[in-house]
Order: C-alpha cells, then structure tokens, then sequence
C-alpha cells in the first residue's frame, strides 16, 4: 500500500548573492547589485486533502458481499467458516440467485454465510436484516458437529438466538429469499426485546386467514392460485375456522411429495440434514411452512399457533444498552424521582415524531418555526406542528429532533424500547432546523416561544418551558442572540446547550453564550470523545458516546440509544437508533435539571449556577476543580437530586450504597486496559472491604481512591500462556453495605481479527450541490482506510465514507459502515482554502433497533436500519490503495 499521508510543504529560500570589493590602493568598493525581486506566486487554486479512516476492534465484514472491488473469501460452508472475534459487530449479505444489485453473487447466489466464533453461555446473538420488506433471512447456530443446535425463522427485522452453553460453535445467516444487507451483533445483554418468538408454538399447526375470499377468489382461480388447491399444495388441513376469518390449518408430519416439500421449506430445504434433533425438526418445518404461507399470495396472513403463559415481561426492553444512564448515577435518582408532568423541556431541534410509541403522552404543544418552505420539507412554513417530515423519502432522515427529545424524556416503565432521563416530565417540541439546517432568526424565534416571550407565530405556550435544550450550533457570536438569552435566563428558563463537535478549543454558540450550560461528551471511560469542542467556556460533560467501538461488551456500538425514526423501504418507521455527538450529552444535562425542578420547581438559573460551581451536581473528573475538558465534572443524577431536596430544606435519607461506572467491561482481542470506577451513589458513608477478580487473567488495582477506596482503578488482563478463545470473568467490589459485581470479557490469539468494515468508498461531497466532487476508494489494513483528495477547488465540503455491500451504488445503507468528519450525526462543512491534513475520523455500523410491541412481543413499523443518509457514489473496479 503506497503512503497516502500528505507530506509537508515545501518552503523555499532565495538567496541572494553579496559581492565584496577587495580594491587596494585607495580605490572605491563597488556596491553590490541587487537583483530583481522575483513576482510574488498566484495564490494556489487547487489544494490537497488527506486522513485515516478507523475502524474499531469490535467490527468485521462478511467477507463475500456483492461488493466485486475486494476480493471474495469463501465462507458459504461449514468447512470454510469465517473465524469471528467475541464480541463482535459485523455487516454482510446473503442472496439467492438471480436477485440484488449486479455484483459478485448476483447471478450464482450468496445464500449462506458462515461464522466460526467461541461463545458464552447466555451471550445473545442477533441479525438485523437491513432489506426486511424485500427480502427474508433467517439465523441458524450449529454447533462443533455441524448440527443445528438453535435456528430463529421471524419474517421482519429481527432473529435473535440465546446460547446455552459454553462453546465452539458455527453461527449461519441464511438467505430465505431476495437479497438483502443485515448486521450480526454477538454480546452479553440478555434483550427481551429482540428475542425471536419460535419456542412457545404448537407443532405441525398454524393459524391462516385465505386472502380475498369474497371477490378475488375467481381471479386467483384464473391464474391457478385457486384457494381450494392450497390444501394439497402444502400438506396441510383445516381444523377449524371457517370463510372470512382465521382457520387453524394442520400440517402432515410426514411430506413424501418432493413438491409440498419444496413448497413447505423454499430454499432452506439444504439445511434439513443438519437438523438431527427430533424436537428441533419439527419446529424448524413448522416456522418455515409458516413462513412459505405468508409469501404466498393466496394468503392474507399466517400465523404459529403460541402457546400462551402468564409473563413477567420487563420493562423498557432495550434499557440494558443504554450504559449512559448508571453513568451519571440515574438508577439512583430514580428512587426519588422520575420527573414531574408540569416539567416542561423545550427541545429546539429538527422536530418531533409525536406518533413514536416511546414519546406518546410525552408532549406538550410545540410549533414549527422553519419559515423557508424550501428547507422545511413539509410544504408549508411557521405553523403549529412540529413534526419532523424527514429530510427525503428514501433514507436521508436523522430524526435528530427524536433522537434528542427520546433522551430527555422518552417513556419509562412502559413494557417498550427505552427510558428518558426525565420519563416522569414532557417534552415541547420546536422545529428551527430543516433539509439544510436552520437560521439563528428561526432558532430565536423557537426559543422566545418557549419562553413565553413574543414570537412570529403570534401565540405563546399555555406554559412556558422550564428548561430549554439546544443541540445545535454553527453561528457566530451575536450580540442580539447574547441579549435574547440573557431574557430567557431572567424569566427563569434554564438553558442547556451541546459544545459542539468540531474537537476544538475554540468557543461554539450557543454553547458559549454567557448564561447557557455549555455541555461537553464523554464515552463509557469517562473519557472526553475525540469529538467533543473542549475549553474555557465548558460547564459540565455528559455521555455522549463513541460508535466507532463497542467497550461493553454488547455486541452493539457504544453510542446513546434513544427513540428515531427511518424512512427504509419508503415509509416512516419508528425505530430505536444508537447516535453519538455532544447533541446527545446536552439533552442528559437538560433532562437531570428536569428531575431537580420536580423536587423544587423554584430553583433559578442562578441556584443552578451555584449548586454547579460548588461541585454538588456533578462528579469531578480530570484535574480537581473546574477544568476545560469536563468543567465542573461529569453530571451525577443522584448528586443532583438530593441537592434539589436540599434546597428546599428536605434532609434526604442517608442510605449509601456502592455502584459501578459499567455493568461489563470488553477487552476484545487486543485492549489490555481499561478504567473502572467505583463510587458511593446515596448518602452516608461506606467502606470498600475488598475488589477481587475470579480469573487469574485479571487485575484490577487502585489508581486514583480514596480513604474508603473509592475512586478509579485500572482494570488489566494478561492473555500470555493462555490457550486462543473467549473469556469471562467478574470483577467483585465487596462494601459494608452491598456487593456489586462487573462481568469482563476477553478473547485470546486463534485466528487474525484484524478490525474490518469493508471496502470503504470515501466521498468529497458538495453540500450545496447535494453530490459527490470526487471518491476514493480504500481497502484499508488492520483498521486503517487512509485517504487523499488532490486538486480539490476551494470551498466548503463534507467528507462521508461508507461501504457499499449490495453494490446497489449507495453507500452507508442499511448493513453498511459509514462515517463522516467529525460524527455522522453532524457532519461538519470544512472549508478548504489551503492543503488539509489529519482529517481523521471513524466509520462504523450504526444499528438501529426495532419498535417492539411490548404486549405481542411482535415487531411494529420498525427497521433494523440505519440512521444516516444513503451517498450515492460512482462505479468503480478497484480500490485506490492497493
């Protein structure tokens, strides 16, 4: 791979030549000459323009996609599986012949991948299938033998299998029909919400309602697809039911006929050798007939017969993925509070999906303030519904608004998706941003509304907002913005405010407005993100994420996971998506002050100004004291709410209890230290007696504690004279009060898991214009996708890179890695003007979970989608670098 990186300047030096006289006798020196002085050159009009695209450890690639640009790896057999790291995030896609993009597999088929990977009892492993509404495939697990152990056969998003036990095992994503990306995701979380619904059935039976019975049975008879033959054609009879409604159909247990069997299994009729178990058979043919039936167009629907059990189903499946919440210590504010109804939060944003599931009864009246029709993509301009219309009907929606809102107050303990910090209190959802963002005079206009202050919509809110979130930036310093918030603090409205993620010192607004809470981000280390706008004008961090790794252990991208929306296949879904950015630490901030303002709904900005200066909300983090990366420290929920009972003359309970900064840790295949926080999360005091590890691979001692031996520690593992495959072990913090244990995980030598998101195509693309300016193509190594633009015009660019698995010529679609500079979640405009180097980022999976029903278990209007926008990019045969 030849070296991309851009090599410094050239300097020159023009040296001038001094003549010296030696004359003699008496005469004269003559006086040099001086040349010419040389014309100054022409401002360069053309610059270069370079950086490294990474991809963290915990990613890898299918590595037969329908991408041609990088050669194919067989692992369509069991004999050529594809060795896997644990945990792991990967993006790939099968095919049955004939169907996809042109590409590699599009004529031959791509109908299995394998994945030979170690396991863990109770780890959890998931496909998310990107072209659901097209395509189908399924997830099987064989173990060392070749034997299916456990298949999951949903039609929708999500297949979802739990492993039992400790072991070697062969994971296969298996084409059913279409083509379609999808993502697997192998981690620890046992997630209700994503487990697949095949166990509780009832053999050889299953529930069909016959589609148009009553007018279109003659023209199904027509094309001969009468409803009469279906019977025959499958081997099944009707139990009961009767015309116009459901009929509980039974199936044969014993097909001779070759022809119903085709019918009944499709393509997956190659794997019914590896089905040794009896049991296991018979669900398998079962869910697969069932299957057959749906796709059939004689069939309005068909179902499994369940048998139906009392359940005990939890609360908020996905709350086990959002890390960011024991973070900043809200499990314990909780117990005092959850929030309050007449808490209003103003998010002022891209606008709201009010039919989310997790965000309704969240909302109060809010308005739409994007004024340019063109920008606002509804087709109108100031009007009173906020809901955001995504940005094209077609995948280029961020839902940012959601995203933010979700965050701050998304419904807790309502059996779904996740929980808002703030779940108790609502939402005023203001639109000030659009296609192409917003204006400071509409974002104005929305902040006055929410302060109950005039505004062109010539109304104002029944009640003003209590704290207004502002995840936005892009203007200079106005002195009439400065003034505008300076009245918004006197009427009493707290304003919280992301710093920005251009990774800079430099001062962002509104974030370094006098009198806004300026909010930095940090990742699952308590570490400030690469991203995040650090300095002076830094009040307090929050979690913001990082998605380029998956430090939990998983499976997932270690991103703040809140309620979104996605437009895949043409129509609004709601979906619950993983994004990363100050954006999503600010609305931690707003949503903490909402919980404060529960307990005293008369704190003032200026309480809140001193309860921060004093340390009381927060956790100190970095230097002692106020410092420009975190400010005053990471925000602590639990700080914060027993300084609003404080304030108002409650003396809380002192019950101390130890809690950890993480529930898991992930070593992966090559990190060998990571950070560990222990700390007191109530009131009182403890004493830590003992922190022990159960493995002899691991060591946790004290780095930063105090007297009762609180405080950080470094967590290590030695992988010498280990023998290759994947480790857990459990770190135990043992206190006077209770015992909290932390699961670690680890893999050992085998195969070579360098990281991989596939081949990258990397655009320079025109904002303005809505196009690419040009590509390069990077097959990277070990990571690592270096890039290079030359002869790039001045101007005002985005820099995006994804991959293209289907080849279908769009990148960062759904199964597919994508990045842009600085955060995929704001891509920041780059102003070339001169040679630019080190523009570095990260591309990763960015997976979207589904809408899950919590009362049928069933998915809704979900995709396993992602969140960003789909790049159109040129055809290429070969990448750049090789």
């Amino acid at each position: 791979m030849r070296n991309l990186l851009l090599s410094s300047l050239l300097s020159t030096c023009i040296l001038a030549g001094c003549g010296g006289g030696g004359g003699g006798g008496g005469q004269a020196a003559t006086p040099p000459t001086t040349p010419p002085s040389p014309p100054e050159p022409p401002p360069p009009t053309e610059f270069t323009v370079s950086g490294i695209i990474s991809a963290s450890g915990s990613q890898a690639v299918d590595s037969d996609t329908n991408d041609p640009v990088r050669e194919a790896v067989d692992n369509n057999t069991l004999a050529t599986a594809q060795p896997l790291p644990n945990p792991v995030t990967l993006g790939g896609y099968v095919n049955l012949p004939g169907a996809g993009a042109e590409g590699r597999s599009s004529i031959t088929g791509d109908l299995d991948d394998f994945f030979l990977i170690d396991l863990l009892a109770g780890q959890r492993i998931t496909v998310l299938v990107g072209d659901y509404l097209e395509a189908d495939a399924d997830l099987y697990l064989y173990n060392a033998e070749g034997e299916i152990v456990d298949s999951s056969l949903d039609v929708g998003e999500v297949e979802s299998l739990l492993v039992e036990e400790d072991g070697s095992y062969i994971v296969n994503v298996s084409a059913f029909s279409g083509a379609t990306n999808y993502i697997l995701a192998i981690g620890s979380p046992e997630l209700a919400a994503l487990e697949h619904s095949g166990g509780n059935i009832v053999p050889w039976q299953a529930i069909v309602k016959y589609r148009d019975e009553q007018a279109g049975s003659s023209s199904l008879a027509s094309s001969g697809l009468a409803t009469t033959a279906l019977p025959l054609d499958y081997g099944i009879s009707q139990r009961a039911g009767e015309r116009g409604r459901n009929r509980l159909m039974a199936m044969q247990s014993t097909v001779t006929d070759p022809r119903q069997l085709r019918r009944r299994l499709g393509s997956a009729i190659r794997k019914r050798a590896a089905l040794v178990d009896t049991e296991a058979r018979v669900r398998w043919e079962t869910l697969l007939t069932i299957k057959s039936l749906r796709a059939d167009p004689r069939v309005q629907s068909a179902e499994p017969n369940y048998r139906l059990h009392t359940l005990a189903v939890p609360n908020d499946e996905a709350y086990p993925l959002q890390w960011h919440y024991p973070l900043i210590g809200l499990p314990e504010a909780w117990e005092t509070t959850n929030g309050d109804q007449d808490v209003i939060v103003a998010v002022v944003d891209t606008g709201i999906l009010p039919g989310h599931p997790d965000l309704l009864g969240q909302l109060v009246p809010g308005y739409d303030f994007v004024r340019d029709t063109e920008n606002s993509v509804d087709g109108d301009g100031l009007d009173p519904d906020p809901s955001d219309p995504g940005n094209d009907i077609g995948g280029t929606s961020s839902f940012h608004g959601t995203h933010v809102s979700g965050t701050v107050a998304a419904r807790g303990n309502n059996g779904r998706g996740v929980a808002g910090v703030a779940y108790g209190s609502r939402i005023m959802p203001l639109r000030a941003l659009g296609f192409d963002g917003g204006t400071t005079y509409d974002v104005e206009q929305a902040i006055r509304f929410a302060a109950g202050l005039a505004n062109d919509s010539g109304t104002v809110p029944t009640q003003a907002a209590d704290i207004i979130n502002l995840s936005l930036g892009g203007a200079p310093f106005s002195q009439s913005t400065q003034s505008l918030l300076q009245q918004v603090r006197g009427n009493g409205v707290i304003i919280v405010a992301a710093s920005g993620n251009e990774g800079s010192i430099q001062p962002s607004y509104p974030a370094a407005y006098d009198g806004v809470i300026s909010v930095s981000a940090v990742d699952t280390q308590r570490r400030i993100t690469n991203y995040s706008n650090t300095g002076p004008r830094i009040d307090v961090a929050a979690p913001g994420g990082n998605s380029g790794v998956d430090l939990t252990g998983d499976g997932y991208p270690d991103g703040v996971l809140s309620t979104s929306g996605d437009v895949g296949g043409g129509s609004l879904n709601y979906v619950y998506s993983f994004s990363s950015g100050t954006s999503m630490a600010a609305p931690h901030v707003a949503g903490v002050l909402a919980l404060m303002k529960s307990i005293n709904p008369d704190l003032t900005p200026e309480d809140v100004d001193s309860m921060l200066i004093a340390g009381s909300l927060t956790e100190d983090l970095g230097p002692g004291g106020r410092d420009d990366q975190f400010g005053h420290g990471l925000i602590d929920a639990n700080r914060a709410v027993i300084a609003a009972l404080e304030s108002i003359g409650s003396t809380p309970a002192e019950i101390p209890r130890l809690v950890a900064s993480v529930n898991s840790l992930n070593f992966g295949a090559a990190t060998t230290e990571l950070t560990l926080s222990l700390r007191n999360g109530g009131l009182g005091t403890l004493q830590l007696n003992s922190v022990t590890a159960s493995a002899s691979w691991l060591t946790v001692s004290a780095d930063d504690i105090d007297n009762n031996g609180l405080g950080e520690y470094s967590v290590s593992v030695n992988r010498s004279n280990i023998e290759a495959g994947v480790y857990s072990a459990d770190i135990t913090a043992d206190s006077s009060v209770n015992t909290v244990n932390i699961r670690v995980f680890m893999s050992v030598g085998g195969a070579d898991f360098a990281s991989d998101v596939g081949v990258l195509y990397i655009l320079l693309y025109d904002p303005v214009a809505d196009e690419p300016v040009d590509q390069w193509v990077s097959s990277g190594s070990q990571g690592v996708y270096p890039f290079r633009f030359e002869n790039v015009a001045p101007g005002e660019y985005e820099i995006v890179a994804g991959s293209d698995a289907d080849n279908d010529l769009l990148i960062c679609d759904a199964g597919e890695s994508c990045g842009a500079y600085l955060t995929i979640d704001q891509p920041v405009r780059i102003n070339i003007d001169n040679n630019l180097q080190g523009l570095n980022f990260a591309a990763e999976y960015v997976v979207s979970l589904p809408n899950i029903t919590a009362d049928t278990g069933a998915t809704g209007s979900g995709a396993g989608d992602t969140e960003t926008r789909s790049f159109q990019r040129p055809k290429v045969r070969s990448a750049q670098d090789e």
